[in-house]
């Protein structure tokens, strides 16, 4: 039996905007108006279009709302229209995100760079992290200029903005190891960029260019082979050499960004209402709720009254990344925000309004909070009855077999939803998963489906924590938002083994791992000394050989004696002579000693080891 989705009342004014009446039924601007065009209305889909309560009602039923006309109930804070003449704005400093591949050096790249805007910044400044720092611009003219960086890519923030269509990012700067080139992280990056092409610019910068075994030109092919076409290759996209640990390449960096924020034209009001988003949020011992915001139109100044998803304040303080205080904060530019009354959520909007304004809107927004919560719960409880329901089917025909026999831990379970193009590829893609496991894990289908991946599917799949298989169908750009936000995994591929593999990579995933020892290292003691320390204490130290491979200061060690293990533990001390050494080869002579134990004796075997975690095997 099929449930019907829960229809969830909307409050509609008498007059709305495209762009807001997406905000009011929780849908991203360009699904609205893909559904728009669908139903014959593409011509009124202009985001600034504005609807009557009658059309607005017609929408919100395609979408399974039930309208509700009522201007006092859908007052809401909505950001201010953009300007239609952008060209007499005044400019604003570009916003970068730094991305990449784990390990890749983002990390010591940012921090040089903080580091270089501190020195260059205000002095006496206690400098703290906000996730966010501008750095000055070097400029003839003499018009100070700067570039925000944002120092939390990969934040919570940044996934819930992207959930909903918001792009707070100008320029992404793709950080790629010389000596590692290019890695799934970094094809992830690229494949953000080319999403969001027409509003995000991209500067590749090539790290670690000062390590042994960096190849330049090989990651710059590699690149090209990803379809990034640099300028080395007469190509549109910039790439820079650096070094973030000795900063070489930096300034250059800095001026590359600069050039495509200058083709960018970026410009913003630095007058009228505000918006901006939080960053990160955090209580602080002396301060409060505080939260870094980042302002994109608009001017901030202390005690102004704001509102930020469900909670608001009256804008008591604004810092800077050095501990500055702002007298207004400009478009482009990051502060730490006090005087709220509640901790603000990350990725949420903050918006101006009056006391009264702020009071209406936050008495909505909870209700409707509310409402959502109750319906999901609802739906949520209806998703278990049927799966209650099923389970209960398959015990009648004697279709399950019990998981737990003879004391026996439960099997685990990859739960799938299947979606497919035609029943019958459905169908072949469960035949093929369904068999994928053993004793301990497998796969189980609990829902399948012909059609694109919709959001009923993302919340059968996280009622059931499970995973999508898509098999040669679409997934909508707002479903899969929906899907990242809701912490489900979809799987798409038109080849059937590729589903396969990813299947049983998951399924792998849930068996237990196996950890073994292996030795690297191994030294007999030979003779015993007693070390004079300070205050009359001594430290018992092995005087021993290395027999077998290398000995590391910085492994797991154990100690056997007569073939039984009396300890395990780190060494404390590893001396050649009186120098202190990391680590020592076969035929070394060496002193030893262990943190916590001096109980090692003539005649003892240690032995260093590394712990090595092997998944488990089907």
């Amino acid at each position: 039996m099929h449930l019907k989705t829960i229809q969830a009342d909307v409050y509609i004014p008498g007059l709305v905007s495209i762009e807001n009446l997406s905000r009011l039924l929780n849908v991203r601007l360009d699904r609205l108006q893909h559904k728009m065009s669908q139903v014959g209305m593409k011509e009124q889909s202009s985001y600034d279009h504005m609807l009557t309560a009658e059309y607005a009602s017609l929408i919100a039923l395609e979408f399974n709302r039930n309208p509700v006309v009522n201007d006092e109930a859908a007052f809401d804070i909505y950001p201010p229209p953009p300007t239609v003449s952008r060209e007499s704005l005044p400019s604003r400093p570009p916003v970068v995100t730094i991305m990449g591949h784990v390990d890749h050096g983002k990390t010591t790249l940012l921090d040089t760079l903080r580091s270089a805007s501190v020195a260059k910044g205000e002095a006496g400044g206690i400098t703290q992290h906000i996730g966010a720092f501008s750095v000055p611009v070097p400029n003839p003219g003499g018009e100070k200029r700067t570039i925000t960086f944002l120092d939390t890519p990969g934040h919570a923030a940044f996934s819930a903005m992207r959930a909903r269509g918001a792009s707070v990012t100008d320029i992404v700067v793709l950080v790629v190891a010389a000596d590692d080139g290019i890695m799934p992280q970094t094809r992830e990056v690229l494949k953000l960029v080319n999403r969001e092409s027409n509003n995000v610019g991209l500067v590749v910068a090539i790290n670690k260019i000062d390590k042994p075994g960096a190849d330049v030109s090989k990651v710059e092919t590699a690149l090209l082979a990803e379809g990034v076409q640099l300028e080395t290759f007469d190509g549109d996209v910039p790439v820079v050499h650096v070094s973030g640990l000795t900063g070489q390449g930096l300034p250059t960096l800095i001026e590359t960004i600069s050039l495509v924020a200058e083709m960018q034209d970026l410009r913003a009001e630095q007058t009228g209402p505000i918006h901006g988003y939080v960053l990160e949020s955090k209580v602080d011992k002396g301060l409060g709720p505080v939260a870094t915001v980042l302002l994109l139109r608009g001017q901030l100044t202390p005690g102004t009254s704001i509102i930020c998803g469900l909670a608001h304040g009256k804008v008591r303080l604004l810092k800077s990344s050095s501990g500055q205080s702002f007298k207004a904060v400009m478009p482009g530019t990051a502060a730490l925000v006090s005087g709220w009354k509640e901790l603000p959520k990350a990725g949420d909007e903050v918006l101006l309004g009056t006391e009264s304004e702020i009071k209406k809107a936050l008495a909505n927004r909870r209700r409707k909070a509310d409402l959502e919560a109750t319906i999901q719960d609802a739906e949520a409880i209806n998703e278990s009855r049927r799966a209650e329901r099923e389970l209960q089917q398959l015990e009648a025909q004697g279709e399950l077999v019990s998981q737990q026999m003879n004391g026996e831990d439960e099997k685990k379970e990859l739960r799938l939803v299947v979606k497919g193009d035609v029943s019958g590829t459905v169908e072949a893609v469960c035949g093929a998963v369904s068999g994928i496991g053993n004793h301990l894990a497998g796969a189980k289908i609990v829902a399948q489906g012909v059609g694109e991946v919709s959001e009923s599917d993302v919340m059968r799949a996280k009622a059931a924590e499970g995973i999508i298989l898509a098999f040669s169908v679409n997934t909508p750009r707002s479903v899969k938002a929906i899907a990242s936000s809701q912490g489900v995994k979809i799987i798409e591929s038109n080849v059937i083994y590729a589903l396969m593999d990813e299947v049983k990579k998951n399924v792998i995933e849930l068996l237990p791992t196996v950890t073994e020892k292996r030795v690297t290292g191994e030294a007999n003691v030979l003779q015993i000394f007693e070390i004079q320390l300070k205050a009359k204490q001594t430290m018992k130290v092995a005087g021993c050989r290395v027999v077998n491979g290398i000995v590391e200061k910085n492994k797991k060690a154990r100690v056997v004696r007569n073939g039984e293990n009396v300890f395990e533990g780190n060494l404390e001390t590893l001396k050649h002579l009186k120098r202190d050494i990391m680590e020592a080869g076969k035929g070394l002579e060496c002193g030893m000693a262990f943190e916590g134990w001096d109980d090692l004796r003539e005649g003892d075997l240690i032995q260093m080891y590394q712990e090595i975690v092997k998944p488990g095997q089907l």
